[in-house]
């Protein structure tokens, strides 16, 4: 169950670690959101959210190591990736790249969701 757990927020840590190229620039962020990003500071706006998901990734990570950190990973991955698909609806209202982005975030909830419940499971099991 623990090695479970741990694979589930890996996957979910991959996914929020893979926009962290983000931080290279405006060319970058264009080709991952499929946005023309012209304005210095909208940039930067884009570049700091880079790097806060790469830091929920690495936390995320550490989760998967460091089982006595899984429930703060787990729930902070929760949070992450449900308040972007919120704001992100109607999903049918986006370009191919925010699409992606959104199945890929689909992707880290079904994880996420699974590994709570295992270590919901786990906990309830051993009291």
């Amino acid at each position: 169950m623990r090695y479970f757990i741990s694979a589930m927020l890996a996957i979910a840590a991959i996914i929020h670690l893979l926009p962290l190229s983000g931080v290279l620039g405006a060319e970058r962020l264009g080709a991952l959101y499929g946005v023309q990003i012209a304005d210095v500071e909208l940039a930067l706006l884009m570049r700091h959210r880079a790097v806060l998901l790469g830091l929920v990734g690495i936390l995320m990570l550490y989760g998967a190591v460091r089982p006595r950190s899984q429930a703060v990973a787990l729930t902070v991955g929760l949070v992450s990736v449900i308040s972007f698909l919120v704001l992100a609806l109607p999903p049918a209202a986006h370009n191919a790249q925010i699409a992606r982005v959104i199945l890929a975030d689909c992707v880290a909830l079904a994880c996420l969701v699974a590994g709570g419940a295992a270590f919901l499971a786990a906990r309830r099991r051993t009291g």
